[in-house]
C-alpha cells in the first residue's frame, strides 16, 4: 500500500493528460450566439477564422471543423470508445451505421467504434432567441485487443437514468456525484457496452462528475492498489486533498487503494473523477485509429481506404437535425427513443 494519496500534479490544457485505460479527455465550453436560419453561426462573426480547423477561442467560442454550424463532420474512429458528457447546448449525432441522434443538457453518449465507423459531432443552434452555451467532455476509453473487432455499437445514457449521489457533509455543505460510470457509495451506474473495458465490474472502471458547495466534503473509496485514479478539478477556487490545497485548473494523480478526503474551499468547485484498472496491452495511436501495433494502425487506414466503414448515407458530411426534434436517438435497427 502507498502512503502518499496524492501522486502527482500537472496543470490543465485543452487536451486532459490520462492514463490506461483513458486514452485522451478534452473539455470543450464555447459560448454560442443565437443561431440562424440553418442553426449555424451569423456569418458576422466568421469573419478572419480559419474555417475547417478553427480551434482559437475567439467571442467566447470556437468553430472546430465546422463551417456554419460548429463541430466535427464526418470522420472515422476505430478501436476504442468515447463517451461524450453534455453539461449544457445539444449535440446532433450521425454516423456510418446509419444511426443519429439529438442529445444534450446531461444526457451521455457512450459509442464503441470497434471495428471501425464514421461520424460526426455537430454542435446546432437550436435557439434563435438566445444564446447557445455549450459545455462537454469527451473521454476516449481505451478497448483491449478483442474489442477492437467488436461491432460498433452506441447507447445514449440519457440525463433522467444517470445515478446520482448527494451528500451532505458535517458543516452543511452539500456534494453530488452523477456516477456515469462504475459503482460508488452503493449506486451503480447504468450498463455500459458490450465490448467496453468497463464492462466487467472487475475492471473498476469509474468516471464521476462531482459538484461541491463551499465547505463540501467528499470521500473517494479505497479500490486496488493497481488502480488508475486521476481527478481533473476544471472550475472553482481551492480544494484540500491530504491536508495539500489544490488550485483549480489541476489534474491530480491519487492513490486507488486509499480512501482520499476532498474538501471544498469556499466557492463552488467542479471535478471530473476517471478511475480503471489498466488494461495493460501495447497502445500504438494514429489519428482516430488506436491499435496494438503499428501493422494493425496500417491495417486500419488502408481498410478506411477500401471500405469507408460502410460509407456516409446521409448526403453532407455536416448534417443536423430539424431544430425542433428534441433529445432523441434512433439507432440502425431502426429503434427509436425520445425525450
Amino acid at each position: 500500500m502507498t502512503t502518499n494519496k496524492i501522486l502527482g500534479k500537472q496543470h490543465l490544457g485543452f487536451q486532459w493528460q490520462t492514463e490506461d485505460p483513458f486514452l485522451i479527455t478534452v473539455y470543450h465550453k464555447d459560448l454560442y450566439p443565437t443561431g440562424n436560419e440553418e442553426q449555424g453561426v451569423d456569418p458576422k462573426y466568421l469573419v478572419g477564422r480559419n474555417l475547417g480547423e478553427d480551434f482559437e477561442l475567439r467571442d467566447g467560442f470556437r468553430m472546430y471543423h465546422g463551417d456554419s454550424v460548429p463541430g466535427f463532420q464526418a470522420h472515422p474512429h476505430k478501436g476504442f470508445e468515447t463517451v461524450t458528457v453534455v453539461q449544457e447546448g445539444f449535440v446532433d449525432h450521425f454516423d456510418s451505421t446509419g444511426a443519429k441522434g439529438r442529445y444534450g443538457n446531461g444526457d451521455v453518449q457512450w459509442l464503441t467504434t470497434g471495428s471501425g465507423c464514421q461520424h460526426t459531432e455537430m454542435f446546432p443552434l437550436v435557439y434563435s432567441d438566445k444564446p447557445n452555451p455549450l459545455e462537454l467532455f469527451q473521454i476516449w476509453l481505451n478497448l483491449p485487443a478483442k474489442g477492437k473487432s467488436a461491432k460498433p455499437e452506441y447507447q445514449m445514457l440519457w440525463a433522467e437514468d444517470v445515478p446520482v449521489i448527494e451528500q451532505e457533509s458535517v458543516n452543511g455543505g452539500k456534494s453530488t456525484v452523477r456516477v456515469i460510470a462504475g459503482r460508488l457509495n452503493g449506486k451503480e451506474s447504468l450498463e455500459p457496452n458490450s465490448a467496453s473495458w468497463a464492462k466487467d465490474p472487475n475492471h473498476h472502471v469509474g468516471i464521476y462528475l462531482i459538484r461541491m458547495e463551499p465547505e463540501a466534503a467528499f470521500t473517494l473509496p479505497t479500490v486496488s492498489e493497481t488502480l488508475n485514479r486521476n481527478l481533473y478539478f476544471y472550475e472553482g477556487d481551492t480544494i484540500e486533498i491530504d491536508g495539500e490545497a489544490i488550485a483549480s485548473l489541476n489534474r491530480v494523480k491519487l492513490a486507488g487503494d486509499q480512501e482520499v478526503n476532498i474538501t471544498n474551499g469556499s466557492k463552488e468547485s467542479y471535478l471530473l473523477v476517471l478511475e480503471g484498472e489498466p488494461i495493460n496491452e501495447p497502445v500504438v495511436q494514429q489519428g482516430p485509429f488506436v491499435m496494438n501495433s503499428r501493422e494493425e494502425i496500417f491495417a486500419a487506414f488502408q481498410e478506411y481506404q477500401q471500405t469507408r466503414f460502410g460509407g456516409w448515407p446521409w448526403g453532407r458530411y455536416d448534417p443536423v437535425n430539424e431544430r425542433d426534434a428534441g433529445r432523441f436517438a434512433q439507432h440502425s435497427d431502426g429503434r427509436i427513443e425520445k425525450r
